[in-house]
């Protein structure tokens, strides 16, 4: 078991901050100084070089870091895999998983209460972030299992399939267009669009799709971009733009006339999610858990 000094050293090296390791941990400032201090103390060494406010990890500080994620995924998977000799829904453990926002609003809530009524006593975090940071926060040991749009060619990490998913262009029911209902994609070069940030996984399908009609962001007419699947789509409910969302996400909207479907012809656009793990934790027994009772909800969402 590692110490709490080791868990104290490993917040303040991937926050690089002693403040927010103390807000993290739910200690004070002084009681943080006071634990890197003592690991200083017993390596002889100095783990972070100090430069006016800021810190950064020295190079016994990094060789430390890598040891400690070594040791702190070790015991999670330890504790789990000792707790479940007996009674395998009754086993402890702990599970962190990063998910971009369409999973985390409209996918994994009921997975989450299906599992916590299997397994009460892991304890579950989730933690939303744009798809293009999930892979980071994993390779980061943030998260111990990610779910993200599509696939990256890297050898230090493993995909499994999870879920399909759609995005579709919609609008106010009090837009003009209603009427119409198909747009052809040159009219977005004369329609107000609104679109979600730079990053998301919704606006590269987006782009994606557009490319294959031969155009570009940078074409459409767009003058909103919004930060998050319920602002835009919040913003859509009261404004005449047209926007993308998944489809998850505006279901109930659809069904009681407050957003319209629109057809694009040439712009029908799909996207698949995939479980995503470091190749050093691809046999861990409890993501493995958590993505076979996912895996399940499969043909339900």
């Amino acid at each position: 078991m590692i110490s709490f000094s080791h868990e104290v050293f490993f917040e303040v090296a991937t926050q690089l901050s002693f403040s927010k390791a103390a807000e993290v941990l739910y200690i004070s400032q002084p009681a943080i100084t006071r634990h890197i201090q003592t690991l200083e103390k017993n390596y002889s060494t100095s783990l972070f070089e100090r430069k006016g406010n800021a810190i950064s990890l020295t190079s016994e500080g990094k060789l430390l870091l890598s040891y400690v994620m070594k040791a702190r995924e070790l015991q999670r998977q330890l504790t789990f895999d000792m707790s479940r000799q007996d009674d395998l829904n009754q086993a402890k453990g702990s599970l962190t998983l990063g998910t971009s926002t369409t999973i985390t609003l409209y996918v994994i809530p009921p997975v989450f209460s299906a599992f916590h009524q299997q397994h009460p006593n892991i304890e579950l975090t989730l933690v939303n972030r744009n798809s293009e940071n999930i892979l980071k926060a994993l390779l980061d040991h943030e998260i111990d299992l990610g779910i993200t749009e599509g696939k990256k060619q890297l050898n230090s990490v493993k995909y499994q399939f999870f879920i399909s998913d759609e995005v579709v262009p919609v609008c106010s029911a009090r837009s003009s267009l209603v009427k119409r209902k198909t747009i052809q994609p040159e009219e977005l070069k004369q329609i107000p669009v609104a679109l979600r940030e730079r990053g998301s996984g919704t606006l590269q399908a987006v782009t994606e799709a557009l490319q294959k009609c031969k155009m570009s962001i940078a074409d459409i007419r767009h003058k909103i971009v919004l930060g998050g699947t319920e602002a835009l789509k919040n913003f859509l409910l009261d404004d005449t733009c047209v926007g993308f969302l998944p489809l998850r996400s505006v279901v109930k909207q659809l069904k009681n006339g407050e957003l319209v479907k629109l057809n694009i012809p040439g712009m029908s656009i799909q996207r698949a999610f995939y479980f995503v793990q470091r190749r050093d934790s691809e046999a861990d027994r409890l993501n493995q858990l958590f993505i076979k009772l996912a895996t399940r909800y499969n043909k339900k969402l």
